[in-house]
């Protein structure tokens, strides 16, 4: 992760601007001042930078939740602070050249946004969750120009590597998105997808929770395959496949194909070190014959005025509410510096794939930090709770 290990951390005067790179405020956490986070906004796009004090050393790094997708924003935003504020770097990964020529006007990555409000529907669509290299999607894209093609990853290397093989061949038909792609499913409108490719998605042995392959994925994909439409999981893992197959097999009706060492017409550079090391790929298809209902859900992410005072709002500190199928979690407050504000940072959504963002609270305004939630039933229905956390 891009960061400065600097002498000590130096405040700025707030806002101050520096090109295009504009620092609004500053939130310090009530709990452990020794972190702070620095808002950000650049053409429009905001992020926080965040600010460590750790056993002697100081660190100014991005924030997990708000990093932006493109590296470059990421690496400017943290060299203009610390131009701004004269602080003493000691050491850096940060890289401080000219963003590369094939980025430059990149209209390939979208954010959640852009599906969410007006999701294309002009052609067949086809998913790729976790394209990491990008040889299948690229391949993919070159060979069926008719079809739309989405590309979900959350490493941003792949994610900038993809985006200059889609300049360089100059594909129209290929769109990225740096998100959970459990997530996106519930944004996607039923019976338009006709292939969502997993192909060696992560284990996670330990962590069984966050396997992409669930229940709750299964529902929403056969919800957006169209008749005829496949879901095809990949993976080199046999106990991920044997996961797998109960789950798929759990299901009411399902019709599956199932292969053992299938070859492909193009495979990452991982299947080609797996095959030479004589691993074996399983391969588990579910074939979609059932048309969906249309996506519909109800309700919003506004806010009423809150006039509860700040002493009662930090003692929502590390608070959790639960209702059926979800939760609502606040888990840092922080106080806004030289604004009558607070900061929550908080999680909320579905228990296996909640959402991670924050709610910027003033007098004036109160929202989402940086962007509202995804609007789906287990959001809308933590929002109302949130709502009524705030208003006592």
């Amino acid at each position: 992760m891009p960061h400065l290990h600097v002498e000590s951390f130096k405040k700025i005067d707030l806002p101050s601007k520096n090109g295009e790179y504009t620092f609004n405020f500053l939130a310090k956490n009530v709990k452990h001042p020794e972190e702070q986070l620095i808002a950000v906004d650049t053409n429009g796009q905001e992020f926080f930078l965040l600010s460590i004090q750790d056993e002697g050393k100081s660190l100014l790094k991005t924030d997990k939740i708000t990093r932006p997708s493109s590296t470059y924003l990421v690496h400017q935003a943290l060299l203009s602070y610390a131009k701004l504020s004269g602080m003493d770097v000691l050491a850096s990964n940060v890289i401080d050249g000219k963003k590369n020529i094939h980025l430059d006007n990149v209209t390939a990555l979208k954010d959640i946004e852009y599906f969410a409000s007006n999701f294309p529907t002009d052609k067949e669509v086809r998913i790729e969750v976790g394209f990491g290299s990008g040889r299948h999607i690229l391949h993919q894209a070159k060979s069926n120009p008719e079809i739309l093609f989405i590309g979900i990853e959350i490493h941003r290397p792949s994610i900038e590597q993809v985006l200059k093989q889609i300049s360089i061949n100059k594909l129209d038909n290929l769109l990225l998105l740096d998100y959970d792609a459990r997530l996106f499913l519930e944004q996607v409108p039923s019976n338009i997808v006709g292939k969502i490719y997993v192909h060696f998605p992560v284990p996670w042995d330990k962590k069984p929770h966050r396997r992409v392959i669930s229940k709750k994925f299964l529902d929403e994909a056969t919800r957006v395959l169209k008749v005829g439409g496949q879901l095809e999981l990949r993976t080199d893992s046999e106990n991920y496949y044997a996961y797998s197959y109960e789950t798929f097999i759990s299901r009411t009706k399902v019709k599956l194909q199932i292969n053992k060492n299938q070859d492909i017409a193009i495979v990452s550079k991982y299947e080609d070190r797996w095959r030479k090391m004589e691993k074996n790929i399983y391969d588990i298809t579910m074939i979609n014959d059932e048309e969906s209902e249309p996506l519909h859900v109800e309700g919003d992410f506004s806010f009423e005025a809150v006039q509860t005072g700040a002493d009662k709002l930090q003692e929502l500190n590390s608070v959790i509410k639960r209702f059926e199928d979800g939760f609502i979690h606040v888990e840092r407050v922080y106080n806004v510096e030289d604004k009558d504000a607070m900061l929550f940072r908080i999680s909320m959504g579905s228990f296996d794939r909640p959402e991670h963002l924050y709610v910027l609270i003033s007098q004036n305004e109160t929202r989402y930090f940086p962007k509202p939630p995804l609007k789906s039933s287990a959001n809308i229905k933590a929002h109302q709770i949130l709502k009524e956390m705030l208003h006592g």
